[in-house]
């Protein structure tokens, strides 16, 4: 199993969403919203005090749980429909999952997914 967690433009929402919806099984995903410095841009990626813009570090954070099988196809997914070729289009990661419990069934690994 595997989670996936997205961070992305706020902007980008709408895409990502009809990307997800279009792949032929979709175990479900939450996004909240999320703030924060981005990679600084002096020495070593250091931030700089000349950088700190806050309205410019707003981003959505999308996590999903998946199978195995499923995870490139929806980080592809979730990559396109993100990319708008600008600095700041996000990053999308993937966790391998060593258990996951479905609240109301009590299901577990895979079965939860």
């Amino acid at each position: 199993m595997k989670q996936i967690t997205a961070i992305f433009q706020p902007h980008r929402l709408e895409q990502v969403e009809q990307a997800l919806h279009a792949m032929p099984h979709l175990p479900g995903f939450t996004v909240h919203a999320a703030r924060g410095p981005a990679r600084g841009h002096g020495t070593e990626h250091r931030f700089d005090v000349d950088e700190w813009l806050p309205d410019a570090h707003e981003k959505l954070v999308l996590v999903m749980f998946c199978a195995d099988a499923l995870a490139t196809p929806l980080v592809d997914a979730i990559a396109q429909a993100a990319h708008t070729g600008q600095i700041g289009d996000g990053m999308v990661a993937v966790t391998e999952l060593t258990d996951l419990v479905r609240i109301r069934t009590g299901e577990r690994g895979d079965a939860a997914v």
